[in-house]
Protein backbone atom coordinates (compact mmCIF):
# COMPACT_ATOMS: atom_id res chain seq x y z
CA UNK A 1 0.00 0.00 0.00
CA UNK A 2 1.03 3.46 -0.99
CA UNK A 3 1.88 6.15 2.13
CA UNK A 4 0.44 8.95 0.48
CA UNK A 5 1.21 11.40 3.56
CA UNK A 6 5.18 10.34 3.40
CA UNK A 7 5.90 9.72 -0.49
CA UNK A 8 10.05 9.43 -1.70
CA UNK A 9 9.96 9.31 -5.85
CA UNK A 10 13.02 9.71 -7.04
CA UNK A 11 14.22 12.18 -9.49
CA UNK A 12 14.20 10.20 -12.88
CA UNK A 13 10.50 9.58 -12.22
CA UNK A 14 9.39 13.44 -11.27
CA UNK A 15 11.15 13.89 -14.84
CA UNK A 16 8.15 12.17 -16.43
CA UNK A 17 5.49 14.01 -14.58
CA UNK A 18 4.12 17.12 -16.55
CA UNK A 19 4.83 20.90 -14.89
CA UNK A 20 1.00 21.35 -14.87
CA UNK A 21 0.95 17.56 -12.68
CA UNK A 22 3.45 19.07 -10.10
CA UNK A 23 1.49 22.45 -9.93
CA UNK A 24 -1.89 20.53 -9.54
CA UNK A 25 -0.26 18.63 -6.81
CA UNK A 26 1.23 21.51 -5.12
CA UNK A 27 -1.90 23.56 -5.25
CA UNK A 28 -3.00 20.93 -2.59
CA UNK A 29 0.70 21.25 -0.29
CA UNK A 30 0.53 24.99 -0.70
CA UNK A 31 -3.27 25.06 0.59
CA UNK A 32 -2.63 22.97 3.44
CA UNK A 33 0.33 24.62 4.82
CA UNK A 34 -1.93 27.98 4.80
CA UNK A 35 -4.77 26.19 6.18
CA UNK A 36 -2.43 24.73 8.93
CA UNK A 37 -0.93 28.01 9.70
CA UNK A 38 -4.16 29.96 10.22
CA UNK A 39 -5.36 27.33 12.35
CA UNK A 40 -2.54 27.72 14.37
CA UNK A 41 -2.04 31.23 14.27
CA UNK A 42 -5.93 31.36 15.58
CA UNK A 43 -5.75 34.99 13.59
CA UNK A 44 -9.25 33.98 11.97
CA UNK A 45 -13.04 33.18 12.79
CA UNK A 46 -14.68 30.16 11.79
CA UNK A 47 -16.65 31.80 9.30
CA UNK A 48 -13.68 34.04 7.92
CA UNK A 49 -11.11 31.09 7.13
CA UNK A 50 -12.58 29.83 3.71
CA UNK A 51 -11.43 34.02 3.23
CA UNK A 52 -8.58 34.00 5.05
CA UNK A 53 -7.11 31.12 3.20
CA UNK A 54 -8.06 32.56 -0.56
CA UNK A 55 -6.38 35.53 0.40
CA UNK A 56 -3.23 33.38 0.73
CA UNK A 57 -3.36 31.14 -2.01
CA UNK A 58 -4.32 33.39 -4.81
CA UNK A 59 -2.30 34.08 -7.53
CA UNK A 60 -1.57 37.60 -6.81
CA UNK A 61 -0.10 36.68 -3.37
CA UNK A 62 1.68 33.55 -4.20
CA UNK A 63 3.35 36.15 -6.65
CA UNK A 64 4.13 38.41 -4.25
CA UNK A 65 5.39 35.86 -1.88
CA UNK A 66 7.61 33.98 -4.49
CA UNK A 67 10.30 36.92 -4.37
CA UNK A 68 10.94 36.02 -0.68
CA UNK A 69 12.34 33.03 -1.67
CA UNK A 70 13.97 33.57 -5.04
CA UNK A 71 17.13 33.89 -3.82
CA UNK A 72 17.55 31.19 -1.81
CA UNK A 73 16.34 28.24 -4.15
CA UNK A 74 18.64 25.72 -5.37
CA UNK A 75 19.70 25.43 -8.95
CA UNK A 76 17.51 22.35 -8.93
CA UNK A 77 14.53 23.99 -7.19
CA UNK A 78 14.95 27.18 -9.46
CA UNK A 79 14.56 25.10 -12.47
CA UNK A 80 11.58 22.90 -11.34
CA UNK A 81 10.01 26.95 -10.65
CA UNK A 82 11.00 27.73 -14.75
CA UNK A 83 9.68 24.66 -15.74
CA UNK A 84 6.22 25.18 -14.23
CA UNK A 85 6.09 29.21 -14.21
CA UNK A 86 7.09 28.77 -18.57
CA UNK A 87 3.92 26.33 -18.82
CA UNK A 88 1.23 27.78 -20.88
CA UNK A 89 -1.91 28.32 -18.93
CA UNK A 90 -5.24 27.33 -20.19
CA UNK A 91 -7.05 29.86 -19.01
CA UNK A 92 -6.06 32.80 -16.10
CA UNK A 93 -8.12 34.31 -13.46
CA UNK A 94 -9.66 37.64 -13.62
CA UNK A 95 -8.05 38.11 -10.42
CA UNK A 96 -4.32 37.50 -11.48
CA UNK A 97 -2.31 38.66 -14.38
CA UNK A 98 -0.85 36.58 -16.72
CA UNK A 99 2.44 37.08 -15.05
CA UNK A 100 0.92 36.52 -11.41
CA UNK A 101 -0.38 33.17 -12.86
CA UNK A 102 2.90 32.13 -14.30
CA UNK A 103 4.82 32.66 -11.53
CA UNK A 104 2.17 31.27 -9.03
CA UNK A 105 2.21 28.22 -11.02
CA UNK A 106 5.86 27.78 -10.74
CA UNK A 107 5.69 27.56 -6.97
CA UNK A 108 3.04 24.97 -6.69
CA UNK A 109 5.18 23.15 -9.20
CA UNK A 110 8.00 23.42 -6.57
CA UNK A 111 6.08 22.27 -3.31
CA UNK A 112 4.43 19.43 -5.86
CA UNK A 113 8.13 18.15 -6.48
CA UNK A 114 9.31 18.87 -3.30
CA UNK A 115 5.89 17.19 -1.73
CA UNK A 116 6.62 13.70 -4.05
CA UNK A 117 10.14 13.71 -2.86
CA UNK A 118 9.27 13.05 0.78
CA UNK A 119 11.34 16.75 1.71
CA UNK A 120 8.96 18.24 4.36
CA UNK A 121 11.95 19.63 6.04
CA UNK A 122 12.58 21.71 2.93
CA UNK A 123 9.04 22.79 2.19
CA UNK A 124 8.94 23.51 6.09
CA UNK A 125 11.33 25.95 5.55
CA UNK A 126 9.99 27.96 2.27
CA UNK A 127 6.65 27.92 3.44
CA UNK A 128 8.13 29.80 6.70
CA UNK A 129 10.31 32.32 4.72
CA UNK A 130 7.30 32.98 2.26
CA UNK A 131 5.22 33.62 5.89
CA UNK A 132 7.57 35.82 7.00
CA UNK A 133 6.46 38.71 8.78
CA UNK A 134 3.17 37.71 8.68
Amino acid sequence: MTDYFHLNINRDALLSLSALGLAHLGDGVYEVMVRSWLALHGGARVKNLHRATVKYVAAPAQAERFEKIRTILTEEESDVFRRGRNTAPHSIPKTASRAQYQTATGLEALFGWLYLQGRTDRLNELFSALMEGE
